[in-house]
């Protein structure tokens, strides 16, 4: 398991990660739901539709698939900002803990995310204020590896 150098940050001011997230996350404590899907280096819109199809596939097997399509928003722009803004996806995790399902995406980056607001005609950069909308809580984490765990907890 990699360590971190620091804390989870925060994209919210006061937002924290559930301790089962942190103890999974910074401490490498197993949950007894848990799957990774890696990319293995692809940057292609393809990646979008085949983390949705991980998520479905995952969540029916746990039998969280109430919280599927949800959970299939927020994995789209996760991975769509990975590609877009972290230098590429390096792995999806899905992580079930009593009823709470966590998303999390590694990329390349160290780079916080942003959440910005933009105007009625901008094109992008409504992602993560859906992900904020959609989440009971959503941050990051940079590895010791400079690695960036973007992560996002959903009420199951």
């Amino acid at each position: 398991m990699t360590t971190f150098d620091a804390r989870p940050h925060t994209a919210a001011a006061g937002a924290r990660p559930p301790d089962w997230l942190s103890s999974v996350l910074v401490g490498g404590r197993p949950t007894p739901c848990d799957a990774s899907f890696p990319f293995h280096g692809l940057v292609e819109p393809a990646c979008v539709s085949s983390a949705r199809r991980f998520v479905d596939h995952t969540l029916a097997g746990w039998g969280s698939d109430g919280v599927a399509f949800e959970a299939q928003l927020v994995v789209s722009e996760l991975v769509t900002n990975a590609m877009r803004h972290g230098g590429g996806i390096e792995e999806l995790r899905l992580l079930g803990y009593g009823t709470e399902v966590a998303c999390v995406v590694t990329d390349r980056s160290p780079a916080a995310p942003i959440a910005v607001c933009p105007d009625v005609f901008a094109e992008f950069g409504r992602g993560l204020r859906l992900v904020e909308a959609i989440c009971t809580t959503w941050g990051w984490v940079v590895s010791s590896t400079r690695r960036k765990l973007v992560w996002a907890v959903l009420a199951a």
